[in-house]
């Protein structure tokens, strides 16, 4: 019985997880092996974001970064990081007719028949919040864009603090896997 409920919660969590969408662009003629520090452009460190969500994506991206081995230098890093989200709320429709059931006047075998009824159509529109980050790599050299990563999920409005967390690191870490780029 523990077994089947931890196989039932991971995949749950799996579940949960999958639903960002990932996908990144690079140059190919930059030099990835030749970047070994960072820092983060003035814009941002200044997202119009709350100061909270700010501060938990920027721990994460530095902690992926560190990962990756880069060190953290405010003078003359290689690489800017610049990070940016944009939203997108979209609808969806949804259709359900009840009552009915195909009634009519037409030939059936065995001669005419005539059946009336009255159906109804409901519409359920859903409207939700599509979110993309945008991380960037720029050189700082050539002032040029060397990298970026995108990652897009439906924003959970209602989430948890413990919730959000886990949604950002989940969605950072997918997008950092396609760093540095497979040439």
């Amino acid at each position: 019985m523990k077994k089947l409920f931890f196989l039932s919660l991971i995949m749950i969590v799996a579940v949960s997880c999958s639903t960002v969408k990932v996908s990144s662009d690079f140059d190919k003629t930059a030099n990835f092996a030749a970047y070994k520090t960072f820092t983060y452009t003035d814009e941002t460190l200044a997202m119009p974001i709350d100061d909270i969500n700010r501060n938990r994506i920027l721990n994460i991206v530095t902690a992926e970064m560190l990962a990756k081995g880069f060190t953290k230098s405010e003078t003359d890093p290689d690489v800017w990081v610049d990070i940016n989200i944009k939203t997108e709320t979209q609808q969806t429709a949804t259709a359900t007719t009840s009552g009915g059931g195909g009634y009519g006047y037409g030939y059936r075998y065995g001669g005419y028949g005539y059946g009336g009824g009255f159906s109804t159509t409901t519409i359920n529109y859903d409207t939700y919040t599509d979110g993309t980050m945008f991380i960037d790599i720029i050189d700082s050299s050539t002032k040029m864009l060397v990298w970026q990563g995108r990652g897009t999920k439906t924003f959970e409005e209602n989430a948890s603090q413990t919730r959000r967390e886990e949604n950002l690191t989940y969605a950072i870490k997918q997008i950092f896997m396609q760093y540095p780029p497979k040439l």
